[in-house]
């Protein structure tokens, strides 16, 4: 197992640097490493690593989902407003709507298996999105009207938004019932997370104040009791229970909420986590596409992606209705909210691991929306928003 990790990490770090070095996002690098060094290809990578790969996958998601409570400003929300508020999960709902029309038709799918594939799908990522919409705040493009603002805002929220409704299609799969409560507990475990995650915000920023412990002991504290909350939440049986990952990044928010400073500190604590997690994550999800498989559905599994986009990009459209933005400012919205990659890749695998029939197709869809939207994304933004946008200068 030692000689995997340390191929992981090697030539996982090394492919995703010679992939920013030609303008493309590194995670494109680490995912073709995963294919290549995986059961499929080469086959050196240990089976005990790939045997709890969903696990690592998952530790992958919590820190994505804490980084993003300690960072997200809500006072910027709030002045955004409708429109942000919307974000947050009309574009994912449209298309999830998309998917439930097209995927039964092209991939031979069942509705509730479009609906879990939808929901793999419909997450933006904050991989790509995040460190381009700061670069647009630091260089002073669309931020007169708040746009970078708006999607980091909707990003971060739509995530959890996604992988809540995940969570509540896989539970239907498993036989769990697709009664009104399952649809009733979607809000209500979204409620619940909010409030426990705040709670556990507000008690860890009063405990930081007055037990004096270094920032490092602080973030393992944080990550022991995610990982916790979310051996709680699995272990539930009742109709109602709590979103784990929404309290999880509520616990940022509602330590960002009393202590800023401690936050930000923190933040940069889980950035670095983020470097070696980023790596395993989609190495690793890279290493369990079948190759074969991925040849056969190519096409059709494509045009589903690009069908699913239009759905999206339309619901990004009706969120910025009676907002005072021109058509080439809704045009770099559209277009910037479509990068996939670091949910999918969290949660791709999922229904493979639990044995469903079409996890297979899940899986390859999630990969080949990675490898198309990811680097056609950045592209667009990065080529984009100093045509659309306005600077501050302008």
């Amino acid at each position: 197992m030692l000689l995997s990790i340390a191929l992981i990490l090697m030539v996982g770090m090394s492919m995703g640097w010679i992939c920013q070095k030609l303008r493309l996002p590194s995670l494109l690098g680490m995912l073709a490493t995963g294919i290549v060094l995986g059961p499929y290809v080469l086959d050196l990578l240990d089976a005990g690593i790939l045997g709890i790969s969903a696990d690592l996958r998952k530790i992958a998601l919590i820190i994505i989902l804490t980084r993003a409570g300690l960072g997200l400003d809500l006072s910027g929300l709030k002045k955004i407003g409708r429109p942000a508020v919307l974000m947050c999960f009309v574009p994912a709902s449209f298309e999830l709507l998309g998917m439930l029309i097209l995927a039964p038709k092209l991939m031979g799918i069942s509705v509730l298996e479009a609906a879990v594939m939808g929901a793999v799908l419909a997450a933006v990522s904050p991989a790509v999105v995040v460190p381009r919409m700061v670069k647009l705040m630091e260089e002073g493009y669309g931020v007169q009207k708040g746009i970078p603002q708006l999607i980091l805002a909707g990003a971060s929220v739509d995530d959890v938004y996604v992988i809540v409704l995940f969570s509540t299609f896989v539970g239907m799969m498993q036989g769990k019932g697709a009664s009104i409560l399952s649809f009733v507990n979607i809000p209500v475990s979204i409620l619940l997370g909010i409030v426990i995650g705040l709670f556990l915000g507000t008690f860890l920023a009063y405990f930081f104040k007055r037990v004096h412990i270094r920032d490092t002991s602080k973030v393992l504290i944080i990550l022991s009791i995610s990982f916790l909350l979310v051996v709680i939440e699995d272990a539930l049986t009742t109709v109602i229970t709590f979103s784990a990952l929404i309290a999880i990044m509520f616990i940022g928010i509602g330590l960002q909420q009393k202590r800023e400073a401690v936050a930000k500190r923190l933040s940069v604590k889980y950035g670095k986590l983020w470097v070696a997690a980023e790596v395993f994550l989609f190495v690793l999800v890279g290493a369990t596409v079948n190759i074969g498989y991925l040849t056969k559905v190519g096409v059709r599994a494509v045009i589903l992606i690009l069908g699913v986009l239009v759905f999206r990009m339309l619901g990004v459209f009706v969120c910025l209705l009676g907002t005072d933005l021109n058509g080439k400012e809704r045009l770099f919205t559209m277009m910037a909210y479509t990068p996939k990659a670091t949910v999918q890749a969290a949660i791709g695998g999922i229904p493979l691991a639990l044995g469903f029939a079409f996890g297979e197709t899940v899986l390859t869809v999630a990969v080949l929306a990675i490898v198309l939207t990811a680097p056609v994304g950045a592209f667009a933004i990065d080529f984009s928003y100093r045509k659309l946008l306005e600077g501050q200068n302008d």
